[in-house]
């Protein structure tokens, strides 16, 4: 059962008992212009997810401005599988809000605000488990391995946009 909980394979979701949890805020500031780290971060989504993204995103299904898409992280030698709907709103946000995952309720977003030195990016959000206490202590587990997926989306988001940047800005376009 235990397996099945830490691979998204299982979620106890039984409404009782639930406590919620802040995840983040994360701030992470990149280089590179709003729209194109906005780009960065939904191209994968609204378009053709690249070769090199397959391994750790799947969309099952594309809309206008909202995907339902699979993600894969590797935790301790084992791939978790979460299912999430990614709601875009350009420049500035992107909404996420779990459908499978390990624990019942997580929601998200990535705010993109201007700033001096190019993009300010914030990422902050909940998670919620069920069980009182039992439920804290595995929301405290999960929590501690999503931020750190998350912060190594993140700086994959920061190389690609300041790479990007660095190409535009020699190309001249």
């Amino acid at each position: 059962m235990w397996r099945l909980l830490a691979r998204g394979a299982l979620t106890v979701d039984l409404g009782i008992g639930r406590r919620l949890r802040p995840l983040g805020p994360i701030t992470v500031s990149i280089a590179a212009p709003r729209e194109l780290v906005f780009g960065v971060i939904s191209d994968p989504y609204l378009s053709r997810t690249p070769p090199a993204l397959e391994q750790k995103l799947k969309v099952l299904e594309r809309g206008e401005d909202m995907v339902l898409a699979a993600h894969f992280t590797e935790t301790r030698g084992r791939t978790t599988t979460t299912v999430e709907t990614v709601r875009f709103e350009p420049p500035s946000l992107v909404h996420f809000r779990l459908a499978r995952g390990p624990v019942p309720h997580v929601v998200e977003q990535f705010l993109l605000r201007d700033s001096a030195g190019g993009t300010e990016l914030e990422y902050s959000g909940e998670l919620g488990t069920d069980l009182w206490a039992l439920g804290r202590w595995w929301g405290t587990l999960v929590a501690h391995q999503w931020e750190a997926a998350v912060r190594s989306s993140l700086e994959a988001v920061k190389q690609e946009a300041e790479r990007r940047s660095v190409h535009v800005g020699r190309s001249g376009v």
